[in-house]
């Protein structure tokens, strides 16, 4: 397809039909060589990425990515390859290379495809694609623009580390040897603008982001600058504090990283490794009795939202802790089998989880915490899933009296994944839309927190 400044659907849909006749080609040649089994999939992006810097013109890139990767079983051996060139004679040399490759393989007893069963035989419209303008003088604008605000907002404000903008448009393809062959739109654009403030000889550096599949849901420039600035001027002045054990808040847009590693621990490859702290605990308790986490696959616009999985398994409501009780693992087929379980429809990631929430608000979990820390940044790597150990680097606000009282920076926030998220006290109703697991922000009982 010729790159447009503003792609149309009905253009997006023509070259998705024209994608998905190429993989019906390639699994028909498969299957003419004798392929026991095959799948195919292409997931293909296209559009801008800009960056600004102190009103300048930092980088301008177009791009178009993405190719067919064919995999063909022979019985338990595997075999793959790619192509970007979608021509019938790259397809068929790529189909033949897999097959060559999969003589050359040791069989695997849990090699194969997901049950063709579980395909996604009937799939919803999800509206998952709005193509937005994609010319670089549209884009440099928005960036530019909410750069120049952000500098305009106060005199404390003294750098910039630049905006961005990023429109892009695209589509997901899976067909299989079980009849199954599919595909969906998808389009994502993004906003997010870096400032670094000073005070005295002291320096801060923080930024804001927007993310929707639609531009119309995108936040303003004007919004995300003064998002930015705030973020920033709020960390002036931080200072260490001493070490103690103490409650802590994870903001909301930082709350889902532990989350992420709640999924991480859930998840079959770390499962039949045997190196997750939450190995056989199907059906135990592992959070608070009055949380419930449900995952809804099939919510329109979500950034997380999909018809099926990267193996054609169709996604479906599913409740994945229940009343604190795990009751889902998240599966791919190899990792069913390795289990002797089924196919959760996760191949690629989870679809859109959302939380049991209180009614109470940011603030109002500072003054349920009292005193205690705040955390709005997390860093470093410091997660042991296979035991749950839990320290990373952290920066956020010292709350006294249910009241934030200063910026914090330089600490470290310790414990165990397991106890942490047994005790988790609240989740606010302030969520994050722009994650794959919806949370507002989190109270935990207490973690240690290492400063002087």
């Amino acid at each position: 397809m010729e790159f447009s400044l503003k792609p149309e659907l009905a253009d997006l849909k023509t070259e998705l039909a024209d994608v998905k006749q190429a993989v019906a080609d390639a699994l028909s040649y498969g299957k003419k060589l004798g392929a026991s089994a095959m799948e195919c999939a292409l997931t293909r992006s296209r559009g801008i990425s800009v960056e600004t810097r102190l009103g300048e013109v930092d980088t301008v890139e177009f791009n178009q990515d993405g190719a067919l990767g064919i995999t063909l079983y022979q019985g338990q051996q595997k075999g793959s390859a790619s192509t970007t060139d979608l021509s019938a004679a790259a397809i068929r040399a790529s189909v033949e290379k897999a097959l060559d490759i999969a003589r050359f393989t040791s069989p695997d007893p849990c090699a194969g495809l997901a049950p063709a069963e579980l395909m996604a035989y009937d799939n919803p419209d999800l509206e998952l694609c709005h193509p937005g303008e994609q010319s670089a003088d549209y884009a440099l604008e928005q960036a530019l623009q909410c750069e120049r605000h952000a500098l305009n907002l106060d005199e404390r404000i003294v750098n910039s580390d630049g905006a961005s903008y990023s429109s892009h448009v695209g589509y997901r393809v899976y067909g299989n040897s079980h009849g199954f062959l599919d595909g969906y739109l998808q389009s994502r654009h993004a906003m997010s603008c870096s400032l670094i403030g000073k005070q005295g000889d002291a320096m801060q550096r923080d930024f804001a982001y927007t993310v929707a599949r639609a531009t119309g849901d995108l936040e303003s420039p004007e919004y995300v600058a003064e998002q930015a600035a705030y973020e920033t001027l709020a960390r002036l002045g931080a200072r260490k504090i001493n070490t103690a054990k103490v409650p802590v808040i994870f903001r909301a847009d930082i709350a889902n990283s532990l989350f992420g590693h709640f999924v991480g621990a859930i998840s079959g490859g770390n499962l039949y490794r045997k190196s997750s702290f939450l190995l056989d605990h199907l059906g135990e308790q592992v959070l608070p009795d009055w949380l419930t986490i449900t995952e809804t696959p099939h919510l329109s616009g979500a950034l997380a939202s999909s018809p099926f999985d990267h193996e054609g398994v169709a996604t479906q409501n599913r409740t994945m802790v229940e009343n604190g009780v795990l009751q889902s693992y998240l599966l791919t087929s190899y990792a069913a089998r390795k289990l002797q379980m089924q196919p959760t429809g996760h191949a690629g990631g989870i679809h859109t989880w959302q939380l049991t929430q209180q009614q109470q608000s940011l603030a109002d979990l500072c003054r349920t915490m009292g005193t205690g820390l705040l955390v709005t940044e997390v860093m470093g790597q410091g997660v042991n899933l296979v035991n749950g150990d839990y320290s990373r680097g952290a920066a956020g606000f010292w709350v006294e009296n249910g009241e934030i009282q200063y910026p914090v920076e330089e600490i470290t926030i310790a414990g165990n994944l397991k106890d942490m998220l047994r005790n988790i006290v609240a989740i606010g109703n302030d969520t994050d839309l722009r994650h794959g697991v919806r949370t507002g922000s989190v109270l935990l009982e207490s973690l240690h927190v290492a400063g002087n």
